[in-house]
């Protein structure tokens, strides 16, 4: 397994894409609310993202054919926007998206409450959003891979959710997907020795009910094969000699 270490330089160029998708995301999360189409999300992710001088990374990527992924209620990850899909009041909606700025790949996840939520849905998102702080914890140099996928499953695990594991985080920087692959589910080997330079997307994707998942006629939408509710939370995170740095996230 090659994991690409990042040169200062790359790491800077990461850090500007990173920022620029942080706003993005920012954006996109106010526009949330009942009444808008998962069409008008995504024709507004790729407005912001060209707006920046950046290019949507998932626009055509393996024939991905929109710029954000945005996924409904029991849609894990992959949703594919439509002018009919409408989001109601208590909808839950997860937003994917990444940009390419001077080459460099950047990519987040959220996933946000439309209007009023039940409460089982609200701690869903909190829980899935948790569990990345929990798992980033051992984010550090001289940890191994596997002690951050363990950290994830051992959060989850207590509240009886479903730890989705036919998808992985993974490696970021020239291309979207590099070494290594990241399971959010618990290992028994420990993986490779973290270093810094490294800069992974880091990325829990939660059920409310069981793991299983499957995919539509569609060929991209994943969905929750019992039907329950999918939550997503997702950074992109440069290993260093001290504490991880998470590019995506905005000053709070």
């Amino acid at each position: 397994m090659a994991v690409i270490i990042k040169s200062q330089r790359e790491i800077e160029l990461m850090r500007e894409s990173c920022r620029i998708l942080a706003q993005v995301h920012r954006q996109l999360g106010e526009a949330i609310k009942p009444g808008i189409s998962t069409w008008d999300i995504d024709a507004l992710g790729e407005k912001l993202i060209r707006s920046y001088g950046c290019i949507p990374n998932f626009l055509n990527y393996n024939g991905y054919p929109a710029s954000v992924c945005v996924s409904v209620n029991d849609e894990v990850v992959h949703g594919i926007p439509s002018k009919e899909r409408i989001l109601q009041e208590g909808d839950i909606v997860s937003l994917d998206a990444g940009l390419i700025y001077k080459g460099y790949h950047s990519d987040a996840a959220r996933t946000y409450p439309v209007g009023q939520v039940s409460q089982e849905a609200e701690k869903l998102i909190t829980v899935t959003k948790q569990s990345f702080f929990e798992g980033i914890k051992y984010a550090r140099a001289g940890c191994h891979l596997y002690d951050i996928s363990n950290a994830i499953d051992r959060y989850c695990s207590q509240f009886g959710y479903g730890i989705v594991r036919d998808l992985v985080g993974h490696g970021v920087g020239t291309c979207l997907h590099e070494e290594p692959q990241i399971p959010n589910f618990r290992q028994w080997r420990r993986g490779i020795k973290l270093r810094p330079g490294m800069t992974l997307a880091i990325e829990p994707m939660i059920n409310m009910g069981g793991y299983p998942v499957e995919w539509l006629e569609d060929g991209w939408t994943v969905v929750t094969q019992d039907g329950s509710l999918s939550a997503h939370y997702e950074n992109t995170v440069l290993i260093t000699e001290g504490a991880p740095e998470i590019l995506t996230l905005m000053p709070e």
